[in-house]
Formats: C-alpha cells, structure tokens, sequence
C-alpha cells in the first residue's frame, strides 16, 4: 500500500505485548519514512480473552491497558529522544535509540476505541483521535465531554479530536439499502449470535453496542444495529441513500467529530460507492471546515 499510494493514509494496528516497543517504534518510523508521512497508529487492547490466550498473549485486559499506556509513553519517547534509558513495570531499556526517526513531527498520530474508563484515561493523556462505535448522539456527546474534562488533566484539552467507527450501506434507494441491511444479517444462526455474545462479553464497548441492538433496530436516524448480532465491534452500520448517509454523518461532524472509520460489505464495492456518492456531498457541506484543517 505504501508503495502503490500517494495519498492515502494507513492506521495501523499497535497491539499491546505483541511487539518488543523498540521494533515497532523502528518499524512504525521506517514506513513513515517511505509514505512520506501517511502512517497513523491504532492502539488495540483487544476484544477477546479467548483470543488473546490463543494467541500467547497472557496478561488481562486490565494489565494489557497498563502495558499499552508504557509502550506509548515509550513510542513517544524514542521517536523524539536522542537515546532512551527507561525502568518500567514492563519493560526495560538502556540507551535504546531509533533511526530514521519518523517523517511526521513530533511523531505519528495515535487513534484510540474504547468503551472502558481505562481506555479513556489512555485517550485523555495520549491519543490524537478518539474513535467511538455508533452510538446516540446524545451518547457521544456526553462521552466526549467526559474525555475532554479528563484530557485537560494532562493539558490537552484542546489537542484530542475525536471520530466515529461505522459501517456503511449505501444504496441509490432507501428500499435498496434496507434490503441489502437485513440480508447481511438474514441467514445467521443463533449459534453465530450466541457466539459473539459469549466471547467478546468482556469489552465494555461491545456490551454498550448489545445494550443498543437490545433498544431496537435503529437507534437514530438511518443508524442500524442489526450486524452488532453477528459481528462484534463496530457493528452499527449507516443505512441510506447517499443524502441520507451524508445527513447521519454530519450529525457526527456537527457533535465534533472529525475522522471517520468506515468500512461495508463488500469492503472495495461500499468504498466506491461512498467515494463517488457520499464523500461530494459532505465535501460541498464541509468546505470551510476543511480549508480551515
């Protein structure tokens, strides 16, 4: 993707205890020396226990969260200090150092999705964006005011952004795009539902997105809670025309959110459409906001 791009930006996914924080912080700056400054980083506690154990990865959420918050400060500190001694509950350096250092200055950004306290105590002292799953506008609203009280804790109030992790399905018809909705969810099992439920029962988001598909079908306006009961994570998908998937995006832009995270089924055929059908109106919408950033 580096190689065959010229614009596009990558979030890449930083797990926490999955990668020694010196080469991930050489790894990260490499590319970001080779796209030329397109590289963000998506920190990931991880959804599953079942996952993380099969995986090697022994720690608790509560611990992962801790190691996270270590292998950022760390990331931070490579990627700006000449040389980095460092005592840790989790790790241990003596002088290590980092070259090249990463293109973007002081370092690339990092995204944050977390229903947790823990995870918004991470966002408040670290992340440049804060990604929240679908939720009620109301919701949201009341959530970013709590991470900006806790983020001017660390003075940065006014550095954290925040966006929005959706699907979407977009259709040239309202009756298309609810058609297209159900049918992704039509044909699953209540073993696939069950599944799901038990598995990822940890995660404080995942049982904030069961509360909303438990309220109903759709939460807002064209918001759809429907692939929540087959897929865990960010499951509340947009459901519309191009006007109307503009019209619930906005919303969010209009609460304060600024990056958005979207995917569909399937993944390339939704961008498309989303590129030629969404993304005119919300840049027509938008075009002071956007001159400004």
């Amino acid at each position: 993707m580096v190689a065959r791009s010229k614009s596009i930006r990558m979030l890449v996914a930083a797990r926490p205890s999955y990668i020694n924080p010196v080469l991930l912080a050489k790894m990260i700056a490499a590319f970001d020396q080779l796209s030329g400054g397109r590289i963000c980083v998506n920190l990931i506690a991880g959804q599953s226990e079942q996952e993380n154990a099969s995986e090697g990865i022994k720690w608790g959420k509560e611990e992962r969260y801790e190691i996270m918050e270590e292998e950022v400060s760390l990331l931070k500190l490579l990627w700006t200090q000449p040389a980095v001694t460092y005592e840790g509950k989790f790790h241990q350096l003596k002088g290590a150092q980092v070259r090249p250092r990463p293109f973007q200055k002081p370092h690339p950004p990092f995204y944050l999705g977390g229903g947790s306290r823990q995870a918004w105590e991470i966002s408040a002292k670290h992340s440049d964006v804060h990604l929240f799953w679908g939720d009620t506008y109301d919701r949201i609203r009341a959530n970013m005011a709590v991470i900006r009280e806790m983020a001017a804790k660390h003075g940065r109030e006014d550095k954290i952004g925040f966006g929005m992790r959706l699907q979407i399905v977009c259709r040239e018809t309202e009756q298309e795009a609810w058609d297209f909705a159900h049918e992704l969810v039509g044909h699953a099992s209540e073993a696939q539902k069950a599944f799901v439920k038990q598995h990822f029962a940890t995660s404080e988001a995942n049982r904030r997105v069961r509360e909303l598909a438990a309220e109903g079908e759709v939460i807002e306006r064209n918001l759809f809670t429907g692939i929540t009961k087959v897929r865990p994570g960010a499951g509340i998908a947009v459901v519309g025309t191009p006007e109307q998937c503009a019209e619930t995006l906005q919303d969010f832009i209009d609460l304060g959110c600024h990056s958005f995270c979207l995917s569909g089924y399937l993944h390339d055929e939704e961008a498309e459409r989303f590129g030629k059908w969404v993304m005119p109106i919300l840049r027509e919408r938008n075009r002071e906001r956007m001159m400004a950033a």
